[in-house]
Order: C-alpha cells, then structure tokens, then sequence
C-alpha cells in the first residue's frame, strides 16, 4: 500500500487526532491512559461506561452510559470518534471486545488500540507455553475484518501489580516475609508501569497523524499502523525487586525467608493446578503462576529489550526511578490490594 501524506488528504483535513473513545477508562490500566491523555489537553475524550457503573473519571472527560450488548447505542456513542482504545476486565464476556470493535467499524472510527497489553509476541514458544496470554490473532483479525487499522501495546508485566499480588506472581509473599526466587531469581525480564502505559499512550496519540509529506522522516501515528508500540519501564530481575524492597522498606535479608525453585517446575506446578481446578478461580490461578514464571525462564523472551529494542525513545518516554515504584507496590501491599481485587472479581465486577 502506497505512503499516505497529510498534504494529499481533504482541505478540512487536520493532521492529528483530536477524539479519542475510551472503553474502560476508570479500569486498572483505563485510568492511567485517561488521565495521561487529559493531561496533555490536545484531545477531547469520551469514556464509555457500562450502566451501573460508579466509578469516577478526571474532570473534563465526557460520559456516556452504554449497554455493550445495545449495537445501535455503541454506534451512537462512537460517532466521530477518530480513536478508539479498549481495556476491559478478565470478567468481561468472551465476545464484549468483538461487539465494540464491529459498532467503532460502523460508527466510522478507523484506528483502534485493543484489549491487548502483551508480552513480546514475536517469541512463538513463550506466547504458546503462557496460559494467560489473550488470542491476539482473534482480536486483529476482527478489527482487520471490520475495516480498521490497530496499534496494541507490548508492555509485558505490569511492575507494581506484579509485586503487590502476592507470591504467585513474582513470587514474594510479603505477609510471611518469605521469596520463592525462580531458580537464582537473576534472570532479567522487562516490567513496565502503568503510569509509563499512560505516558507511552498520550506520547502516540499526539504525534501527527501522518507524514506532512515524502521528506518528513518523523515517527507519527501512522508510523505503527498495524504495529504494536513496544515499551517498558525496567529490565530488572527478583533480586533486583528485593533490593529495591529492601531499600524502601529498610528490611534486611535476615528478615527474610528465602528460597529457590526451578522456574520450569514451578511451571509445571501451575499447569497441573490450572487443569486440575474445580472452579474458575483456582484455574486461574493456576494459569497465572505458570504465566508469570514462564516469563522468568532463562533467555525465554522475559527480556525483549535486548532482542527486538524499545519505542521508548521515539515517544520521549522517561527514564523511571525504580525505587519510587516499588514504594507503590509496597503502598498497595499495605491497602491489601490485592485481597480487594480478589474479592471484586468474586463478585463479577
């Protein structure tokens, strides 16, 4: 397909993309995109909100009550948009992601940034061997299907959640003080923030959409058309989080039980849990430790950085202070974070 140039697009045409649509915008990683995006102050944004909801959005955001199942409403509601972003919960219906993509098609919005916030996708053995990895072809294919172009983000494992969520995921247990370190725990893999998602996000959408024309070299929106952004924020191991932890809380090793377990038997322990369980939680949880494990296998694509490089400086993306980061996992350890998301997801929220 053939360069497209802003100079050779309609009079009435402006090079940037000034609406955006947001599905999910008071979600675990919907608000730190939505607030990023109001806080540059170059888009006018609407969040579509499922009836019932009560969740509070930034100021200036535009709301509009949407039953996903209502084609006629979600086309109404997406009218003139020229970006759609989605984010939706684990507890969404299968097929929710399908029906927003197919009414944005008939509401005439173009580009689209899925529901997928995904691990380095170019390493076929490791998206093959992770239980919780969505069916990136199933979503592309829809949005291809339907007329639209995407952009999804390859940002792996989400830094501070990871850590909060308990030993399941990097394998710290902070109420026992105990750390199960995948084999050495010094293999290194890419985290990124949530905040550095926003950033990265607002960064992408107020770029010009297109080249102004054959000489402008510049990244722009249409530089990863059909492309994911691929960011990050660290490329650390489990000994690094510990000293990070260990700095911010002032605790010390001996305060600690520390042992190791093989990170491809850990593995095999969450694949039998996962197949074993006699409800969807205990499934899930199964497939979340082997998940999360498998991105700590020894060069088994954890770290992307070094094989496929960042779009972080192309966006201006800042350098992160791990530290400060870390105090936030430690800030939602104390809130019990993690016992709360368990419970709303209980509930089907």
């Amino acid at each position: 397909m053939s360069p497209k140039y802003a100079k050779d697009m309609p009079q009435d045409f402006t090079n940037r993309i000034e609406r955006v649509a947001i599905v999910g915008a008071s979600g675990q990683i919907g608000q730190y995109i939505t607030k990023a995006l109001v806080d540059t102050g170059k888009h006018t944004i609407t969040a579509l909100t499922r009836q019932g909801s009560k969740n509070e959005l930034p100021s200036g955001v535009k709301t509009i009550l949407v039953d996903y199942n209502d084609e006629a409403a979600l086309i109404a509601a997406l009218k003139d948009q020229q970006f759609l972003i989605i984010t939706l919960p684990v507890t969404a219906p299968p097929d929710t992601h399908s029906k927003i993509v197919k009414a944005a098609a008939k509401a005439g919005v173009k580009r689209i940034m899925p529901n997928l916030y995904s691990m380095d996708d170019s390493n076929e053995a490791l998206v093959k061997e992770t239980p919780l990895n969505a069916s990136k072809e199933g979503i592309l294919s829809d949005i291809e299907a339907a007329g639209c172009s995407w952009t999804y983000m390859i940002c792996s494992l989400w830094y501070e959640y990871s850590l909060a969520m308990g030993p399941i995921w990097f394998g710290f247990d902070f109420a026992n003080k105990k750390l199960t370190l995948y084999d050495e725990g010094t293999t290194k893999v890419n985290v990124t923030t949530w905040e550095q998602c926003g950033r990265a996000v607002a960064a992408f959408l107020s770029l010009n959409e297109l080249p102004e024309d054959e000489t402008d070299k510049g990244v722009t929106v249409e530089t990863w058309t059909n492309k994911p952004l691929v960011i990050s924020s660290f490329l650390i191991s489990q000994k690094d989080m510990f000293e990070s932890w260990k700095r911010d809380s002032g605790d010390r090793d001996e305060d600690w039980t520390i042992e190791s377990e093989g990170s491809k038997e850990r593995y095999q322990k969450g694949i039998e849990a996962m197949k074993g369980a006699q409800d969807p939680m205990s499934a899930r949880m199964g497939a979340a430790m082997a998940s999360f494990v498998r991105a700590f296998f020894p060069n088994g694509g954890g770290d992307y950085e070094s094989t496929r490089g960042l779009d972080n400086g192309k966006l201006g993306l800042p350098k992160e202070d791990l530290d400060e980061r870390t105090a936030v996992a430690k800030e939602m350890v104390e809130q019990e974070y993690a016992a709360k998301l368990f419970a709303k997801m209980a509930q089907g929220s």
